[in-house]
């Protein structure tokens, strides 16, 4: 993929020391949709320098904290569900608390948000077909520790500092259960979500999506991962038990004192910037940790749940991944990669074969550079099996076969010095009436028009969708009539893009085509851009499942 000077402004950025943050928020020039109301601001203001001395990570020991592999969620009783008369489901009550932890040997404690009181939170284990019940409780303080702008819609003085509300991200559930973002609740109260887990294996994940300050709550540490098993999958002999591993990415900005930094404009009033990108890369909740394992293959689950950075990743000494699964689940076979780039909430399921690297070290790598070290041990008990040639059939979705072809707009609404203000999906704010209304399991295929200087991360609640293709077009041709002029052949998914998807890459110059069955139950969700300063600063609509025609 050939990256946009603001992907290598974010990719850089993210290893970066503090002295370089102006240049990693300095934007690119991009297209505004024409005739748009334009926000009160006629500018928006520069990224402030840092008010307290930042870590450099250059300062930093590597590898001398062993990595953390978060708890097993474990239910706390059983509850009825109207749902499901005469039976009582799994029953778990997941806290979110305040509390301090050590993100590097040598970092002083780091006050934090996270479920259970961990960051990341619990891993849910939860199979196909078997139903469970989460009280997601709020039990934070009643004042936030990282900047609001109240100049963003959902996130007014007249709004509560504190509020939550969990979204599982790729999960089929019922619309009250989605997490909707104007669904938040605050301190001392608490919302019990259904999930009937009616859906293939994959890794998902957990993560606060509060209207309007979503990218602080994540920041602070609100995620956690959450993984659907099935028999089939079972039945592969994949990795299990302690050789499966989810592994949370993301990055963060530190003070010398051990808080968590986030950055601000110049205008105090109204701190929102476009991009957060930290220097230090975290690993499960730890910088630059290191893990033992054996000699033997390993499943690891990769989570990009950083703000807006992507990950850039490889192993050292030309070892490769053998990516088995993506977003929803396998993959139709194993594919052998050298490279795996993740976007914000994009996951990639890999395979790591350590049976001849006894006694040696391997570092997992970002840009090149070491985040993680697996120390392989002289001996195991594990097994050297070599993974089935097929994985699972993927039936393809025929885009002919769709009632609808919905063509949608990426915009950016940027002040005369090419300085984005706003983000926008179709030119509209969340507060629009709804637009986007398909029929309950009616099969549409999105176009994403991207007139931005920016590839974005776009996600859809409730489905799972495949990518068509990506297409060059005419930027200029449909800024003036507003027809798509195309000016290359469309370029199908890569192969390990070709499977079950619930976030998609959205190139500029580039119209990206996805589709979907709406299957799951007809109700309000939502759909955005996964960079969370965009998504916060209205980057996000709600559409609507309609019932299905009688």
């Amino acid at each position: 993929m050939t990256l946009t000077r603001r992907g290598f402004l974010r990719s850089t950025g993210s290893l970066l020391g503090a002295y370089a943050l102006a240049d990693v928020w300095r934007t690119a020039k991009a297209f505004a949709p024409a005739q748009m109301s334009m926000p009160m601001r006629s500018s928006m203001p520069k990224l402030a320098a840092p008010k307290v001395p930042l870590i450099n990570p250059t300062s930093l020991a590597r590898f001398v904290d062993p990595l953390p592999v978060p708890p097993i969620a474990r239910s706390v009783g059983h509850r009825a569900h109207p749902a499901y008369p005469g039976r009582e489901l799994p029953y778990y009550r997941m806290e979110m608390r305040a509390f301090k932890a050590r993100l590097h040997r040598d970092v002083p404690p780091t006050p934090l948000w996270g479920y259970d009181g961990l960051f990341p939170g619990p891993t849910f284990e939860t199979r196909r077909g078997e139903p469970l019940l989460i009280e997601w409780v709020n039990a934070l303080p009643t004042q936030h520790f990282l900047p609001i702008d109240h100049n963003i819609h959902g996130a007014e003085h007249d709004k509560p500092d504190v509020r939550v509300v969990t979204h599982v991200h790729g999960a089929r559930v019922q619309a009250d259960a989605d997490g909707y973002p104007e669904d938040w609740y605050t301190p001392g109260h608490s919302a019990l979500y259904h999930y009937p887990n009616a859906q293939d294996a994959a890794t998902l994940w957990y993560h606060d999506h509060a209207m309007g300050i979503t990218r602080l709550n994540i920041y602070a540490g609100l995620v956690g991962t959450f993984i659907v098993r099935d028999a089939e999958e079972q039945a592969l002999g994949l990795p299990t038990g302690e050789y499966d591993i989810p592994l949370v990415l993301c990055d963060r900005l530190l003070a010398q004192d051990g808080q968590l930094y986030y950055p601000v404009s110049e205008d105090p009033s109204a701190p929102w910037v476009m991009q957060c990108n930290g220097n230090l890369p975290l690993c499960n909740g730890k910088i630059f940790p290191y893990v033992e394992v054996e000699p033997r293959p390993y499943r690891l689950r990769l989570i990009n749940v950083a703000n807006t950075s992507f990950f850039d990743l490889s192993l050292s000494h030309d070892h490769v991944f053998q990516q088995i699964g993506s977003d929803q689940g396998l993959l139709s076979a194993p594919l052998e990669r050298a490279r795996i780039e993740l976007y914000p909430a994009e996951r990639a399921d890999v395979v790591i074969d350590f049976s001849a690297l006894a006694g040696k070290s391997v570092q997992l790598l970002h840009q090149a550079q070491g985040i993680l070290e697996f120390r392989v041990k002289n001996s195991g008990r594990g097994t050297t099996a070599a993974l089935p040639a097929a994985l699972r059939n993927i039936p393809r979705i025929d885009p002919a076969s769709a009632v609808r072809d919905r063509v949608l707009t990426l915009n950016e609404v940027d002040d005369a010095n090419g300085n984005a203000m706003m983000m926008l999906l179709d030119g509209k704010h969340w507060s629009d009436p709804i637009t986007e209304n398909p029929r309950q399991n009616s099969i549409e295929t999105w176009s994403f028009v991207n007139l931005t200087g920016d590839a974005h991360p776009i996600h859809l609640h409730l489905v799972r969708f495949q990518i068509v293709d990506r297409r060059p077009f005419d930027l200029f041709a449909w800024n003036a009539h507003r027809t798509l002029k195309y000016t290359g052949p469309a370029e199908p998914p890569p192969p390990h893009e070709a499977g079950w998807k619930d976030t998609v890459r959205a190139d500029p110059g580039m119209v990206t085509r996805i589709a979907m069955r709406f299957e799951g139950e007809p109700g309000r969700y939502v759909w955005h851009c996964h960079f969370l300063e965009h998504e916060d600063n209205d980057m996000m609509r709600p559409y609507v499942v309609l019932p299905a025609h009688s």
